[in-house]
């Protein structure tokens, strides 16, 4: 296990500084000149300069991604531009509710599609089984900002019954909720249905059954357990995803998160505030899948052998 361990540290080690290095290079190099970038063509040769001395662009290419990976590893992240407000600050006011956003959906997606999934593999053949198998089809198919904009429709204008949008009001993120958790429960559920059903396959279950033990002890602590294992990849890759992924989700319902702080950035040219949230963005979706692959090792050591 330690040996393990150690070679998935150093492959998030060697994967974040390839990332912090495509980032710099991507967000200060391609765009050409970021102080013009930021300032526009109106801006004059004095103004210019200023622009570049406060955010460090009139060193080498080198020293400035030193200097820029060394302040952020330190959390020193400087202050956006167009807020005049610091970047931490910004971040810390958006992230809780990206977080909960993203941490109801996948659990709302894992109760929903684990009694789905567990249906369809126990009964492959029946009417309701494919059903639901349409139903997650039609669920993968559907647009997330359509979705959202038919409960806000149904739930906000017609029956009045949750907001239909913003943060500070009960229950306001009951339909964000359900609008990611859709596509979420459809993939989930069917991952949890194919891994079921191979597990169902294998002859230490065609073993218990020829012993006599219960079907239903057989298909939880043999199948489930087992035909699990893709369902736990899925929800934990799905988590890592929606922390990056609800720009569009809080475009429509106008929650203030870390993709419309993104998008914000985008739009006014804010390149510290853009540089630290995607930065932030992709080490936690580093984070995540890195402690999902320890979790997944501990459950099925097979996974640390191979």
């Amino acid at each position: 296990m330690r040996r393990y361990l150690w070679r998935k540290l150093g492959g998030f080690i060697l994967t974040a500084l390839l990332v912090s290095f495509a980032t710099f290079f991507i967000l200060q190099v391609l765009p050409g000149d970021p102080a013009r970038l930021m300032l526009g063509t109106e801006g004059s040769p004095e103004a210019y300069a200023r622009l570049r001395r406060e955010l460090g662009l009139d060193g080498p290419l080198v020293v400035r991604y030193l200097q820029w990976f060394s302040n952020f590893i330190r959390g020193q992240w400087g202050n956006s531009w167009r807020y005049s407000l610091p970047v931490g600050e910004l971040v810390r006011q958006a992230f809780p509710l990206s977080f909960a956003l993203a941490l109801s959906a996948v659990g709302t997606a894992v109760l929903t599609a684990l009694p789905a999934g567990m249906y369809m593999a126990a009964r492959p053949r029946s009417f309701s089984s494919r059903l639901l198998s349409m139903g997650t089809q039609l669920g993968l198919g559907l647009p997330q900002f359509w979705v959202g904009l038919l409960l806000i429709q149904l739930f906000a204008v017609q029956l009045r019954v949750l907001p239909s949008g913003g943060s500070g009001q009960w229950g306001s993120l009951i339909l964000p909720t359900v609008t990611l958790a859709l596509p979420r429960t459809a993939v989930l559920s069917r991952f949890l249905r194919a891994g079921m059903l191979e597990a169902l396959e294998q002859d230490y279950v065609r073993t218990a059954k020829a012993k006599g033990v219960p079907q239903i002890r057989v298909f939880f602590k043999h199948a489930l357990r087992n035909g699990a294992l893709g369902g736990v990849t899925a929800a934990g890759v799905q988590f890592a995803q929606l922390l990056a992924g609800t720009i569009v989700v809080e475009q429509v319902f106008g929650l203030p998160g870390i993709g419309q702080l993104l998008l914000a950035g985008v739009f006014q040219r804010d390149l510290p505030l853009v540089q630290t949230v995607v930065m932030l963005v992709v080490l936690l979706i580093l984070v995540f899948d890195l402690a999902l692959d320890l979790c997944l090792g501990l459950l099925d050591p097979r996974i640390r052998y191979d």
